[in-house]
């Protein structure tokens, strides 16, 4: 075994040094991938090349943001992961109380991820009926359905999916407009049951619904960013420079679908992906897929810091003795695992927990390791969000040739739960754009009440 010394608060090998330098991501770099997504970005807006684009920047065919207050009581559908939710969302008056919100939790099981339309989209109205039913709602008012998957939106209420992602794999959905299969849903329940019917007024993603609720309490909020369990962006662009559509006045959403950004045959971040970005792309739901996404997102940072771990045991730099363990067990090692790992302190107590379910017994100088590991990880996926946001920051800054403040609305648990992630994105982004004037405001349940909030304004 190679030999090591104590250097600070962890182990100095040459392993860990090559390993943590593959995720240090220069400032130029950065400035780098900021130049290739812009080019991405026009791509994606233009006519004659927008169907080839990685960076799909899709229409929405929302063109305002919500003014002033919106009255009504409107259902959302909010439809992007394993669980699902059901809202009932109701704004008031200027007289009575600004807003009112229940809503309930249902989980989609595993096999209907893989199963037909059909049985996906029965489940779910299912769970809709037995909502309405168990607050005795006779009338249901507008839905708005907020899809969070890739889709082409053709209108308010037409979306075509383009892929499945986050472990759904359905393909008789692929290429069908899912508002419509929502709708066939309904109808084949209502001719069974003579139950009332539901009115599908809008589909909009969970970007565009963060976007839309922050906007609702904030007119400078033009920028919705997600960073969960996926990442994805949407911003107000003016009408002249989506030349894919016709028309030069006022402004349109768009929402970016930036996840597959580095999917092209231009492979723009191959310089910045390295070998444990393959090894867990290789065994995710679709290889070769939403690069910038599985470098960024929730989804697959925790593998990542598995693969580090596993090489870095190979190598006899951690773990020493140990022969039976359950780290080489695919996709166990959670990324929810880094925001408690990197929020401990002192003895690390937390994480030689967190390494005992693996069966791995560990040492102070593992734990710092295996801490430092995880802090390289969440650091590059920051900055690499950073460096998309900060792009399209600097491309409505120059638009409107004028500085003036900016809001983008921010959700998702890596963004809302990890202990450094939105630090190290509002520090990186204000370097990369230091002419933009930005804050950030957390989305208040953005993706369920941004589409009762979409639902409301298309009903003024």
């Amino acid at each position: 075994m190679a030999m090591t010394m104590s250097c600070g608060d962890t182990t100095v090998h040459p392993e860990v040094d090559r390993i943590l330098s593959l995720f240090q991501v220069s400032k130029e770099q950065l400035h780098l991938v900021m130049h290739r997504l812009r080019e991405e970005m026009e791509r994606g807006l233009s006519r004659n090349t927008y169907q080839e684009a990685s960076v799909r920047m899709l229409p929405t065919f929302i063109r305002s943001l919500p003014a002033g207050k919106v009255n009504g009581s409107f259902l959302a559908l909010d439809l992007g992961g394993t669980n699902f939710r059901v809202l009932l969302v109701r704004f008031g008056s200027a007289c009575e109380d600004a807003e009112h919100m229940v809503s309930e939790s249902y989980r989609i099981p595993h096999k209907l991820m893989q199963a037909s339309g059909q049985q996906l989209f029965d489940y779910i109205v299912d769970c809709i009926i037995k909502f309405l039913s168990n607050r005795n709602i006779k009338e249901p008012p507008p839905l708005g359905f907020t899809f969070s998957f890739p889709y082409q939106q053709t209108g308010l209420d037409q979306g075509i999916l383009l892929n499945w992602t986050k472990g759904f794999d359905i393909p008789d959905c692929v290429g069908k407009d899912v508002v419509q299969l929502l709708r066939e849903a309904i109808q084949r329940r209502q001719c069974a049951l003579q139950e009332f019917d539901l009115d599908v007024a809008v589909i909009i993603n969970d970007t565009v619904g963060t976007l839309m609720s922050c906007a609702y309490e904030d007119p400078k909020c033009e920028i919705g960013l997600i960073v969960g369990t996926g990442t994805n962006m949407c911003y107000m662009e003016q009408m002249r420079n989506i030349d894919k559509l016709d028309g030069d006045d006022g402004f349109m959403c768009i929402n970016a679908d930036w996840g597959a950004f580095g999917d092209s045959a231009r492979r723009p971040l191959q310089d910045i992906k390295n070998e444990f970005d393959e090894l867990a792309d290789k065994r995710s739901q679709h290889p070769g897929q939403q690069t910038f996404e599985k470098m960024i997102s929730g989804l697959l940072l925790g593998t990542i810091v598995q693969h580090i771990l596993l090489k870095l045991k190979e190598k006899g730099v951690i773990f020493s003795g140990i022969k039976q363990h359950r780290l080489d067990h695919h996709g166990l090692f959670e990324t929810k695992y880094l925001s408690v790992i990197e929020s401990d302190t002192d003895d690390l107590l937390n994480v030689k927990s967190i390494l005992e379910k693996f069966d791995l017994s560990s040492g102070i100088e593992d734990r710092r390791l295996v801490q430092k590991v995880c802090e390289a990880v969440t650091q590059r996926a920051a900055r690499l969000c950073a460096a998309g946001l900060a792009t399209v920051l600097e491309k409505m800054r120059e638009a409107q040739q004028q500085d003036h403040m900016m809001t983008v609305g921010v959700e998702g648990s890596l963004y809302r739960l990890h202990p450094h992630f939105s630090r190290i994105l509002e520090d990186t982004v204000k370097d990369l754009a230091p002419q933009c004037q930005v804050s950030f405001r957390h989305s208040k349940d953005g993706s369920g009440r941004g589409a009762a909030v979409v639902a409301a304004m298309n009903r003024c």
